[in-house]
């Protein structure tokens, strides 16, 4: 996101990265009563005039949510930090009266908000995808419309056979002056052939709505996500694999119109739960926890490789309905037509940065990438030229969304929300996490993987 000073928070955590010098707030007298209480208390806290709160973002936006800078983001130091968090905090009274939430930080929704669990390794072409392409046929008469909001499709996606149902807009730019992968280039890709080796019988739309390194600022989160349906339709499952925490139990500000008319359509989304190790609801999944939205969101989690625990990375908690694989799954991430090279950015840890005690996705495949602790280092690199092996929430929730369209496909379902109610019901498949019995979603073409235990325990 060019000129867009970040934060991280809450108090230098990397929880989650907000705009710095800036706040979100309803249009209308929600927008009007936050500028008037933060001038104020700006003025009386630091007896300047605080003529630099103002609006920055026009009030038509289908979302409803309009920017009101509280700082001058463009100070090396703290101070559009502590502009926002003493913003949030001034606001605090009103609320209580109110009962509502009135402003909120503008957080970043990302495909890896902190840091993706782990990047693409080349796979052998002979072996195919993982899920392995499910044996149902394809009728376009019956075929179940999922819309992915992501990062678009590789150039040349069409010529692979699995994706022959599978369109949407272009990545955009994908290598760097030498010619390099850019990082998270073929993530919509991969999710798209998850689902069509899931559920053949898929109509299968990509977006490029992620279309800065994966990720877009809550403030414009929500109207892209209308322009999206609005461009396609509404579908039957929109499957999303990004968001953020923000530190709270009521969803974010920035999609909350999305949401509302969500609930009214007849669309199922469901969201991966997010590659913290974290039990902090992730938004958008963690709308599955609330109930006027218990039966709309599906939020998903991931198993590791042999399906019998959760994945190292992934978020837990109350508010994730299901896991399903998501530990070094198999699918496309370009096309055939070249060679592309690609360097590792982030090096591999000696142990699993969460303390777990199985060979994770944090310490293999061993690679040492440009960012490295302790300074530059060694850049490996590898090539790519089709199916990629890749970890994370993000692709666990195309399997579950997989799941629910089979299910409808099979039970000549329409009702994409009723499906994923029964296919819960008639789950009988469990793993653990956390020392708990979860609902697995476990493809029938997926083989389980070997998992190397380091010491004992899961």
């Amino acid at each position: 996101m060019p000129d867009v000073s970040l934060a991280l928070g809450p108090d230098d955590s990397s929880e989650f990265i907000y705009e710095k010098g800036v706040v979100l707030a309803r249009d209308g007298e929600d927008a009007q009563r936050v500028e008037d209480t933060v001038r104020t208390h700006f003025t009386e806290a630091t007896g300047l005039t605080g003529d630099h709160v103002r609006r920055v973002s026009p009030e038509t936006n289908r979302s409803g949510i309009t920017r009101i800078q509280v700082g001058d983001p463009a100070h090396g130091d703290r101070r559009g930090d502590r502009a926002v968090t003493n913003a949030l905090r001034a606001m605090r009274q009103q609320e209580d009266r109110v009962g509502q939430r009135m402003a909120s930080r503008n957080h970043v929704v990302s495909i890896a908000p902190s840091g993706s669990c782990d990047e693409p390794v080349p796979a052998p072409l002979i072996r195919g995808t993982n899920p392995a392409p499910a044996e149902t046929g394809y009728d376009a008469d019956t075929a179940v419309k999922i819309l992915v909001i992501d990062n678009g499709l590789t150039h040349d996606h069409s010529l692979v056979p699995l994706l022959a149902h599978v369109q949407g807009d272009p990545h955009g730019t994908e290598t760097d002056d030498q010619g390099n992968l850019l990082q998270y280039v073929g993530h919509g890709t991969f999710i798209a052939g998850i689902l069509a080796s899931v559920a053949p019988n898929t109509n299968i739309t990509v977006r490029n709505t992620l279309n800065y390194a994966g990720a877009i600022l809550e403030s414009d989160f929500g109207e892209a996500l209308f322009a999206a349906v609005d461009q396609n339709g509404w579908p039957d499952i929109l499957s999303l694999s990004a968001g953020t925490t923000n530190g709270r139990t009521d969803g974010l500000l920035g999609v909350a119109a999305f949401m509302q008319e969500l609930r009214q359509q007849r669309t199922l989304l469901v969201a991966g739960a997010g590659d913290n190790s974290s039990a902090t609801p992730f938004w958008p999944a963690a709308y599955a926890s609330l109930p006027d939205y218990a039966n709309v969101v599906l939020s998903v989690g991931a198993l590791r490789a042999d399906g019998e625990y959760g994945a190292c990375f992934s978020n837990h908690g109350s508010w994730v309905n299901a896991y399903a694989p998501g530990e070094r799954l198999t699918s496309t991430l370009t096309g055939f037509d070249a060679f592309v090279p690609y360097v590792y950015q982030h090096s591999t840890y000696e142990a699993c940065r969460y303390h777990f005690t199985y060979q994770c996705t944090c310490q293999s495949p061993r690679h040492t990438g440009e960012l490295s602790t302790g300074g530059w280092a060694k850049q490996d690199s590898v090539t790519f030229d089709g199916y990629a092996h890749w970890s994370g929430t993000s692709f666990a929730a195309p399997v579950a969304a997989g799941l629910v369209a089979a299910h409808m496909a099979a039970h000549k379902e329409s009702d994409p929300r009723a499906a994923r109610t029964r296919l819960l019901e008639a789950n009988t498949q469990f793993s653990e996490v956390r020392g708990t019995h979860v609902p697995a979603l476990i493809p029938p073409t997926w083989r389980p993987g070997p998992v190397v235990q380091l010491t004992t325990g899961a």
